[in-house]
């Protein structure tokens, strides 16, 4: 039997954070110009933006039934082929509403991909390294962003006109190697034994080194077999309520943050302190840069210090920093720090972010539900998300035009303030625990 190493699988899986990374920053390289070729208004440049993160909410809805159904690995291997598709759709699109309906079907083949991959990576993991290694989704996540970023820049100034196409274009490169690399995985084992393949299953514990196979095995059965007693697959029943409300506030928090209407508009918050066009789209590679940097600490801090520790110091962090982001615009003076106050600002707060939020959000998720329903409440997690993504993104544009952005961050601050006791006084600690035990702590606090 060909044995793998756990984390060269998960890093493949992982790779589907990679394609949403790029994706989410790409587009902050294309709003200037789709804005000045569509002649689109403030509310239809947001609009344009936030049509792939309406996608994703109808593909955190559909993909489900499809991942339990036909399995984590033939989903993803199917989602990446059509991603390569669309974006090209996008790329070639002769019209803004042909820009607009692949966009669109790229938001929900992202949005699909959102909920199977770190679902897919807690599944194989094992518990004393599942924090880290969940956590390389969204490592691959800001690389992507980080890339995204520089990209975009190279790409401005070696066409002086239409880079947009090429920005989005791009991305079907990695979307193919995802495509080809996913041959090379095993199926999720948790999945297996819920279709009551066992001996498939114990095939994979196997290949991928598992301490003990068959003890995994028969820890996983005895769980699936207790769910089926409970309840036949539901979510939203009594003895879910709990993991159900940690996704969707979790989740509602992550964004509420502000963190992906400030990466898509970065060069845009850059440009309303002063900044030119070209110098903004550069000190927006200095935002990507700090998210990667401090993603990358967060993998040595994930499963030693836990998933509730980071969040609480994050949130105090992020509170300041929003903060004087805040101020900087109420007053208008941007001469803080030598002319580069908001920059810092903006680093500061996504360096905290980077090694909270965006290192816990995706971890708790894929932990805190039954194998039974685990697809379904990845789905809901995410569809959370989004929803708060799409309005944000949508809404940033607009906000900015008629409130400003000392409202803008103030708001993003107050709910920081909410987070932190969110995660000191109702977030479970999960690190170190396996996905069976941390069903058994939940059942005692709802007992």
């Amino acid at each position: 039997m060909r044995r793998q190493n756990v984390l060269l699988i998960a890093i493949i899986i992982a790779l589907g954070g990679f394609l949403f990374g790029y994706d989410i920053a790409m587009m902050s390289g294309t709003t200037t110009q789709l804005e000045s070729l569509y002649n689109l208004n403030s509310f239809w440049l947001g609009f344009t933006t936030a049509v792939a993160i309406i996608g994703t909410i109808v593909g955190t809805i559909i993909i489900g039934k499809p991942a339990e159904k036909f399995g984590r690995k033939k989903s993803l291997i199917l989602l990446s082929g059509l991603f390569a598709v669309s974006t090209l759709g996008s790329a070639f699109a002769l019209s803004w509403g042909m820009l607009l309906f692949f966009r669109f079907v790229t938001g929900i083949l992202l949005g699909c991909v959102t909920v199977v991959t770190p679902m897919f990576i807690a599944e194989i993991s094992p518990a004393k390294k599942r924090g880290q290694l969940v956590l390389l989704n969204q490592f691959f996540v800001v690389t992507a962003i980080f890339l995204a970023f520089a990209v975009n820049y190279l790409l401005a100034n070696i066409f002086e006109s239409g880079s947009w196409r090429w920005m989005i274009g791009v991305e079907a490169i990695p979307a193919t190697i995802f495509f080809l690399l996913l041959n090379l995985v095993p199926e999720s084992p948790r999945w297996l034994i819920n279709k009551g393949r066992t001996e498939e299953a114990l095939a994979v514990f196997q290949r991928i080194k598992a301490e003990n196979p068959e003890e995994e095995v028969r820890i996983v059965k005895v769980a699936v077999e207790q769910e089926e007693a409970i309840e036949h697959g539901k979510l939203f029943v009594r003895e879910n309520r709990f993991p159900v409300m940690i996704a969707i506030l979790i989740a509602a928090f992550n964004q509420l943050a502000g963190i992906n209407a400030i990466m898509i508009y970065a060069p845009r918050v850059f440009e309303m302190a002063g900044f030119g066009t070209n110098a903004s789209l550069l000190q927006s590679i200095s935002v990507g840069a700090t998210n990667l940097l401090f993603t990358f600490v967060a993998l040595f801090l994930i499963d030693k210090y836990g998933r509730r520790t980071l969040l609480m110091a994050g949130s105090v962090g992020m509170v300041f920093f929003l903060g004087m982001l805040s101020k900087s615009f109420f007053t208008q003076n941007y001469s803080d720090l030598g002319g580069y106050g908001v920059m810092i600002y903006l680093m500061g707060f996504i360096a905290f972010f980077a090694f909270s939020q965006g290192a816990v959000l995706w971890v708790v998720i894929s932990e805190i539900f039954p194998n039974k329903v685990r697809s379904k409440g990845q789905a809901l997690g995410t569809f959370t998300h989004w929803i708060f993504a799409a309005a944000l993104i949508w809404g940033f544009p607009i906000l900015n035009n008629t409130v400003g952005g000392g409202i803008s961050f103030g708001f993003f601050a107050a709910m920081m303030v909410l987070h932190f006791f969110f995660a000191w006084k109702v977030l479970p600690e999960t690190k170190g625990k396996s996905l069976e035990d941390i069903q058994e702590e939940i059942k005692k606090r709802i007992k």
